[in-house]
């Protein structure tokens, strides 16, 4: 079967690889209808995740049931699903906890041995583990383009201010608007939020911003300090969100909150890096942060698909064929693409 594949920093390849076949009595085939390239993905592309070469990228996807092992039974042979970004066992103690994002076990789909060793999704056929917790039935009339959003990307924005703890009447502030961030703001007024504001520098994306009901604040010919401190009678915010995953937008999501207030820290960071502790301590910030429970959001967040409350469609910029790989991962290198929807 066709896959896009990992070859060197800055190279994929769409070549034949192996069919998937069940290895154990919970595992399901998946025929893939659609992938997405996330920003996860750029960080293979650009060699700061090592993945082995060959290896099969994609952690999103949508497509249909075509094998399924006898414990499957959430799930059936000929049935539309989509996939959460990394599985669970369900039965470890992170699981019963409820932290499926921390499972003992948990493999994340397309990122190489040291992740799970699961090849990933951008391909015609997938092999998904723990398929009852793994997939979930496409609600009827859900496109593609829009259920696959549920297994990382909307449901990694929802859990940012569902971790924060925000209810409604509070005021957000998200840092960062690839799709991340501009599910979060999505969510965040969903959740009730009076008013959210976006930051980035990217004009475009800050325009998806103000559609969702955010106010827009240009990163660099704006003061965001200024313009939230002005707009909450100087107190700042009750959330902030660093959707980027980096120390200056966090000491910014640090700045921009309220005392007592709290800090969503949903971008993957990585290495050493300059946070302003003592701000942190003297406002009494509570900090959140880590990988999100998509498996436990995931039919919140379908639900709320649904029913008109999170729409995830204006997100997805370019739907390209698989075979044009290489070419739309270029693209959104150059970040001349928001989101693409690959098709087999």
């Amino acid at each position: 079967m066709r896959a896009v594949t990992f070859q060197l920093p800055g190279e994929v390849r769409v070549e034949e690889v192996p069919e998937p076949e069940l290895e154990r009595p919970d595992d399901t085939i998946v025929r893939i209808e659609a992938s997405g390239i996330c920003g996860s993905d750029l960080h293979i592309f650009h060699g700061r995740v090592p993945v082995e070469q060959g290896f099969t990228l994609g952690h999103e996807f949508v497509g249909t049931v075509i094998a399924a092992g006898p414990e499957v039974e959430r799930v059936a042979v000929g049935e539309r699903v989509l996939g959460c970004f990394r599985t669970a066992c369900g039965t470890c103690a992170a699981c019963v906890r409820g932290d499926y994002h921390r499972c003992v076990h948990g493999r994340t789909f397309g990122h190489g041995s040291k992740l799970g060793n699961l090849q990933g999704a951008q391909a015609e056929r997938l092999l998904v583990p723990h398929a009852n917790l793994t997939l979930r039935p496409v609600p009827e009339g859900m496109s593609a383009g829009v259920a696959l959003f549920a297994g990382d990307v909307l449901g990694t924005g929802y859990h940012a201010i569902a971790h924060a703890g925000l209810r409604c009447g509070d005021t957000a502030a998200v840092l960062g608007l690839g799709p991340v961030g501009l599910c979060a703001v999505q969510a965040a007024r969903a959740a009730g939020a009076t008013q959210v504001f976006a930051v980035d520098t990217v004009p475009e994306r800050l325009d998806m911003a103000r559609r969702f009901g955010a106010t827009p604040v240009h990163l660099t010919e704006e003061d965001p300090k200024r313009v939230v401190r002005a707009a909450t009678g100087g107190a700042g915010v009750d959330v902030s969100v660093d959707a980027v995953g980096d120390p200056g937008p966090l000491a910014l999501a640090v700045s921009l909150a309220r005392d007592a207030g709290t800090v969503s820290g949903i971008g993957a960071y990585a290495g050493l890096g300059e946070v302003p502790l003592g701000l942190m301590w003297l406002k009494g910030l509570t900090i959140r942060a880590g990988l999100a429970n998509v498996i436990a959001h995931v039919d919140r967040v379908l639900a709320m698909i649904s029913a008109g409350l999170l729409d995830p469609s204006p997100l997805v910029t370019h739907h390209m064929s698989l075979d044009d790989a290489p070419a739309a991962y270029a693209l959104f290198d150059r970040r001349e693409a928001l989101k693409i929807v690959l098709t087999p």
